[in-house]
């Protein structure tokens, strides 16, 4: 069996002539009979896109050939089917929604810390804050040890609540992919945080590049794999349909007991 390719990328820039591009992507998708969410916006684009190898590449060159994406580098990962049911280009006021019209992270956003970098400051226990940008229901599927929790239920709530973060010392954010940590840490510059890092590529990337040292559990995935590992394969473990949290496979919730 040929595996499914994965491929996720994004890019803050100012884009235009959306309903065009949005056309132009979504043929250029469906004759490559790939599957996935494509986000645009005048603030730039979102990609997480599956499909046979020999399908994606040619569609990854083709987006390379724009001029303002021509930098685009992406998280590769494979499964045994494909994680999306169909393929949708949508235009979005926000590729990440956060609701703060004065973020723009295309501007100003903190300096990221490669996966490397950031294990071996966890190897010597340095007195860092690391904050989890996620929502919780992420969050419970896997974190890295003594992680900082916000508790959020929508990444809007994040610049109310980073007001319980210490300024004294650096701050070291992750989320998924990155994505959200490049809002949230111009968040946190605006607000007065003056050393702050972002983990390039998010929990993937530090899966991709040097494994699950120090940390917990797996990682939730915004399509139906659900689940990966550090070897990003698909863990088999489902999201309630009630709390959207981890539910092993062929039991019920734990947190609210719906089977």
């Amino acid at each position: 069996m040929v595996p499914i390719l994965n491929i996720a990328s994004y890019k803050f820039t100012r884009l235009s002539g959306l309903p065009e591009w949005r056309d132009v992507l979504l043929k250029k998708a469906n004759q490559l009979n790939l599957k996935g969410t494509i986000l645009l916006s005048f603030e730039g684009i979102n990609i997480n896109l599956a499909g046979f190898p020999e399908n994606i590449d040619p569609f990854v060159e083709f987006l390379l050939k724009r001029e303002n994406l021509s930098d685009l580098t992406f998280r590769k990962s494979y499964s045994d089917f494909q994680p999306f049911k169909h393929m949708q280009v949508k235009i979005k006021p926000e590729i990440i929604t956060l609701k703060q019209p004065d973020i723009h992270p295309e501007q100003e956003t903190a300096p990221h810390i490669s996966p490397q970098e950031f294990k071996k400051w966890l190897d010597e226990a340095r007195d860092i804050t690391i904050l989890d940008t996620r929502n919780q229901y992420e969050v419970e599927f896997g974190t890295f040890d003594h992680a900082e929790n916000l508790h959020l239920e929508d990444f809007s709530e994040f610049p109310e609540a980073i007001s319980r973060i210490s300024r004294k010392k650096p701050v070291v954010m992750f989320c998924t992919g990155g994505i959200r940590c490049e809002k949230a840490s111009s968040v946190m510059l605006k607000a007065g945080h003056s050393q702050v890092y972002q983990l390039q590529g998010g929990i993937l990337n530090y899966f991709a590049e040097v494994g699950k040292d120090h940390y917990n559990g797996e990682c939730f995935v915004f399509d139906q794999r659900i689940a990966l590992d550090a070897n990003l394969k698909p863990t088999g473990t489902q999201q309630c349909l009630v709390c959207q949290g981890p539910v092993a496979a062929d039991s019920s919730c734990v947190k609210c007991e719906f089977n």
